[in-house]
């Protein structure tokens, strides 16, 4: 008998501490992870400003292309997400989008650097180029990290005992992992300016 009381009771205990502390250090964590891919981001969006007059000083033909990178710009900060928007799938795929246009911006824009070799013998513009690439791989780990993370939270709020606690003392929702909203982002961008021979 005395054996079913302490039987009974590690269960209990055991059952009211379910997710008690993994659940919110999960959150925090992939909380922390999205604070890291919008820092980058918004690195980004400070670089590009930079870049964009360096490259108009030596481009000047290349307007459209600049004017289309320094507006998707503005279009990516305008979109926020903040930590309780991360289980709202439509505010993730909306910033995500956003970024998304600024990227192919970007690449149209590399793209006219291939084509014109004076621009890369520039030193400010070798040196802003790095730094924007620099902030690419910062992002694709930022958001690597953020989704490892979401996976670790989602996985510790759906399974046992974590679960109960998450249903129960928490309510915890999925949260949204980051994912390209680009159309074919895997396949590299074909670029036609209409104006080169």
């Amino acid at each position: 008998m005395r054996l079913k009381a302490v039987m009974a009771l590690a269960m209990a205990v055991t059952l009211t501490a379910c997710g008690l502390n993994s659940v919110p250090t999960a959150e925090e964590n992939a909380k922390a992870r999205w604070a890291d891919v919008q820092a980058d981001y918004q690195r980004r969006a400070n670089l590009i400003p930079n870049l964009v007059s360096t490259v108009k000083a030596s481009a000047q033909s290349e307007d459209k292309i600049l004017s289309d990178v320094v507006n998707a710009r503005a279009r990516a900060t305008q979109v926020n997400v903040s930590t309780g928007d991360l289980t709202n799938p439509d505010k993730m795929q909306q910033f995500a989008q956003a970024q998304g246009n600024l990227n192919g911006s970007l690449s149209r824009l590399l793209a006219t650097v291939e084509s014109y070799p004076d621009l890369k013998s520039q030193g400010n513009f070798q040196t802003l180029m790095s730094q924007l690439e620099g902030t690419e791989n910062r992002i694709a780990i930022a958001i690597r990290d953020y989704n490892s993370a979401v996976q670790d939270y989602n996985t510790t709020i759906r399974t046992f005992p974590d679960a109960i606690g998450a249903k129960v003392f928490y309510g915890s929702k999925p949260m949204v992992p980051y994912q390209a909203t680009t159309p074919n982002a895997d396949v590299a961008p074909t670029v036609d300016f209409g104006n080169m021979n």
